[in-house]
């Protein structure tokens, strides 16, 4: 349903209350305008499970799928937050692999397309040169894999230093030097390091032009990275989509969270149509 032929819109799953089964979910992002929803495969046990759905699980969400005439196209996976690749832990390491190996595998029988990585060396234990080095080698082999598969893997700009720019994430993307491991932006987390640094949003979103596959759309506040409603914080969308829009991102995806609320479906729809006449507005320029 990509209303001008030239974006998608997708919607991240936790905009939407965690108890409802996929179906509901997938129906609710349609009703709201969406183009197709973001699959989380977070830490907890809960989203890991999912790696391990059945053949037979996972028909039935291919079936929702087809039914509700919307799919999941891409995957947040931010399990590894908790098992990172960079991990001094050999058993930790090692379940991030394999966590790795489970959503290809998960995103190549689903259809989705691109993966989001969390752009993490290590996060619940500290960071130096052995774990930064064991990412790199760990990310090398995760492309490996993911090639085979023809699954785009993107890193997310996240809030800690590590790699909360495009800049920085591009590092590891011209170390891979592979078509399958690219930059998929947060435009609220790179608007709060460009805040810090006294640097410019649009100027680290055209240092990975062509290694840029999706973004996330996400209110920010200074320090604050998450769970700020639309229009309540900092991120300049209109600037920022524009400048993503001239690097070739064609794909977005609204990030935000369901905080019962109630009024989550009134919520989708605000989200859905404040984003759809920005990228409407790009369609339109590119068309004069």
């Amino acid at each position: 349903m990509c209303r001008l032929g030239h974006y998608s819109l997708g919607l991240y799953e936790k905009a939407i209350p965690m108890g409802l089964p996929f179906r509901d979910k997938l129906k609710a992002a349609r009703m709201a305008g969406y183009d197709f929803v973001e699959l989380s495969i977070d830490e907890t046990p809960q989203k890991l499970a999912r790696l391990e759905l059945g053949n037979s699980e996972r028909m039935g969400v291919i079936r929702d799928m087809h039914d509700t005439g919307i799919a999941f196209r891409s995957m947040c996976l931010s399990g590894h937050r908790k098992y990172p690749l960079g991990s001094s832990n050999k058993e930790t390491e090692a379940r991030g692999m394999q966590i790795m190996k489970e959503a290809i595998g998960l995103a190549d029988d689903l259809g989705i397309r691109i993966i989001q990585l969390a752009g993490y060396d290590v996060y619940y234990e500290a960071g130096n040169e052995d774990t930064r080095q064991r990412f790199a080698e760990n990310i090398c082999k995760s492309v490996e894999m993911a090639a085979a598969y023809g699954i785009v893997l993107g890193f997310e700009t996240m809030e800690t230093e590590f790699m909360n720019t495009v800049e920085k994430a591009m590092k590891y993307v011209r170390m891979a030097d592979s078509s399958f491991l690219t930059v998929y932006p947060d435009l609220g987390n790179i608007t709060n390091a460009a805040k810090t640094h006294g640097t410019g949003v649009e100027e680290d979103i055209r240092s990975g032009k062509g290694h840029l596959c999706a973004m996330h759309l996400k209110e920010t506040k200074p320090g604050v990275f998450r769970e700020v409603p639309f229009g309540r914080g900092h991120v300049d969308f209109e600037n920022g989509i524009r400048t993503a829009w001239e690097c070739g991102i064609r794909r977005y995806v609204t990030e935000f969270w369901d905080v019962g609320r109630g009024e989550w479906e009134e919520d989708l729809k605000q989200a859905a149509g404040m984003m759809r006449g920005i990228l409407d507005r790009q369609v339109v320029m590119e068309r004069t």
